[in-house]
């Protein structure tokens, strides 16, 4: 007779999903209320002085205010209960939040890289020292707001994210400081839309990698911190464990790794003490905060998978 057990192991780390909704909170709406004011100034200024390169610096500012309401809307959804309907509750809407913010993001670099071009084709006077002035400004603003999600970047892709564009923002800025101090000095116009396509070049290899990973989180993929091979040979050596078949593991949210298997014990198991031990060295030893153990005696040959 084949036994059906179930064990969870719930994870309380410090940016899972009480502590990326309402623990960052604060965060999120000094970050949000800081960068739109930043946006407007910076876009006003970029158009008053001809400085594509501040128009290019505040598209991506928008994008990363609109990226921060998506983060913190995912986050604080994150933290909602269960319900019959989504019996996981909404965990999955941060995976969600982090592809919609990879496509603001490709929308912003395409819009930002068009006019880029044309105004390498076509130079225009360029204010130097509002370019200095403004970027100064943004890289203050910028590194205050990254500051504030550093603590939890490690352990929550979401946060990460969000700490990644205001630190690659503050970087931009500084980029731009240099092409005003440039163009004051040398009078090349060609310096703007240059820093311009710098800019685009760290905007697109940021959105690549969330791109990259958040797709991969929406096919439900191993997350990367977790190595299934090692998963498998741990659940293989267990005492009494012959075989490991339909092992599955999926990240549920962008803080929490999920785990099921089935377990083949001719001996059978000692019972919940067994799966409790289990579900707890999961947790500690590869950070898979939910566990889902089926243990069989191999009487029952149905199983395909079984090897």
């Amino acid at each position: 007779m084949t036994g059906h057990h179930h064990s969870h192991g719930h994870s309380h780390g410090p940016a899972g999903g009480l502590a990326g909704g309402r623990g960052y909170g604060r965060a999120f709406a000094i970050g949000i209320a800081l960068n739109s004011v930043f946006v407007l100034v910076e876009a006003g200024f970029g158009i008053w002085s001809g400085s594509m390169a501040l128009v290019a610096d505040a598209g991506h500012n928008l994008s990363d205010v609109l990226s921060l309401v998506i983060a913190w809307g995912a986050a604080y959804m994150s933290t909602l209960p269960a319900s019959g309907r989504f019996t996981y509750g909404y965990k999955a809407s941060s995976i969600l939040a982090a592809l919609a913010n990879a496509a603001l993001l490709l929308v912003a670099l395409g819009a930002i890289l068009l006019e880029t071009l044309d105004r390498l084709f076509t130079p225009a006077p360029v204010e130097g020292w509002t370019m200095i002035v403004v970027a100064g400004v943004g890289i203050l603003i910028n590194g205050a707001t990254a500051l504030l999600f550093a603590s939890g970047r490690k352990s929550d892709i979401n946060i990460r994210g969000a700490f990644l564009h205001m630190a690659a923002d503050a970087l931009v800025s500084v980029g731009v400081v240099v092409a005003g101090a440039v163009i004051l000095l040398t009078g090349a116009l060609w310096v703007d839309p240059v820093t311009s396509l710098f800019i685009v070049a760290v905007i697109g290899w940021g959105t690549w990698g969330l791109l990259k990973d958040s797709v991969k989180m929406g096919l439900l993929a191993v997350p990367d911190s977790v190595d299934e091979t090692a998963v498998r040979a741990y659940l293989g050596g267990l005492p009494g464990v012959v075989a490991v078949h339909d092992l599955h593991i999926w990240p549920m949210s962008t803080t929490e790794t999920a785990l099921t298997a089935h377990l083949v014990m001719p001996g059978g198991q000692s019972g919940d003490t067994f799966l409790h031990g289990l579900a707890h060295e999961l947790e500690h030893r590869f950070g898979i905060g939910h566990t889902t153990v089926q243990v069989e005696t191999g009487e029952d040959e149905h199983c395909v998978d079984c090897g």
